[in-house]
């Protein structure tokens, strides 16, 4: 009976306030968590730029994000292109947002879950670039300017994958790992001069693109202390959080937002 009190409750309201006046920028945000992450910063007054290569998916979000009074754009992005077609990406998106980003939530991954023996080289090649490297350069683009401005907020989204191991999907979860440390680097890096930086790690979430896992993944979450799998909004209200004010003294940690999946295992 636990699935009832797990509730997926509706994002499209009425703007509030907590991020009135802030802009914010999220990647790989044309479906999935990236979308919900998108909605609940618009509808706490974020003017958001939803990112990702489907101008199509682009538009729904853009759209359901208006039409609930918020304020959104959107711009097409190839976190697997070269540095400079990013820094391009960094540039546009500040520009659709009057000139500065406020709040960075790289939320854009690749996830081949395969053993490492069947991990294609160019499957490799693009995790690394859209896990990793994208990140990187964007918040090398973004971050000095946040500084300069005496604050702003960046977000990674990891993987409770990244604390354990698998016998799959090896390199994701070390790239996600990676990005935990980057976040700890980042926090010491930015955090004196304004910017916070933080990770959000989910856990085996349900989304629209795996769907067709549902009967896994209810397995997965059955024994873990919430007995259901995370939503994309649960990610979205801990990114939420993370970058409010209610989290001005949150410095370079991992939130999970995994339903207890990487910390207890009820008897």
């Amino acid at each position: 009976m636990t699935t009832s009190l797990h509730t997926n409750h509706s994002t499209a309201s009425a703007p509030g306030s907590r991020l009135a006046g802030r802009t914010a920028l999220v990647t790989g945000s044309t479906s999935g968590i990236g979308a919900a992450i998108a909605r609940v910063l618009a509808g706490e007054g974020a003017h958001v730029v939803v990112s990702g290569r489907q101008a199509a998916g682009g538009a729904r979000v853009v759209d359901e994000i208006r039409g609930a009074g918020g304020r959104a754009d959107f711009v097409a992005a190839d976190l697997a292109g070269g540095y400079a077609q990013l820094r391009a990406f960094a540039a546009r998106a500040a520009d659709v947002l009057g000139g500065r980003v406020d709040i960075l939530v790289n939320n854009a991954g690749i996830y081949p879950a395969t053993r490492t023996e069947d991990l294609p080289d160019a499957d490799l090649d693009a995790m690394l670039a859209v896990n990793l490297r994208a990140p990187h350069v964007l918040v090398a683009a973004l971050a000095p300017a946040m500084a300069a401005r005496g604050g702003g907020a960046i977000v990674t989204v990891g993987s409770w994958m990244a604390r354990v191991g698998t016998p799959y999907a090896a390199m994701y979860t070390a790239t996600k790992a990676a990005d935990e440390q980057l976040t700890r680097n980042w926090a010491a890096e930015y955090g004196p001069r304004g910017v916070r930086v933080n990770t959000v790690a989910p856990g085996a979430t349900l989304t629209p693109g795996n769907e067709a896992a549902r009967a896994e993944l209810d397995a997965m979450t059955a024994a873990t202390p919430a007995g259901v799998v995370v939503r994309p909004d649960d990610i979205a209200k801990g990114v939420l959080y993370l970058v409010s004010d209610d989290a001005a003294m949150v410095h370079g940690i991992t939130l999970p937002v995994d339903g207890g999946i990487s910390a207890a295992r009820p008897a």
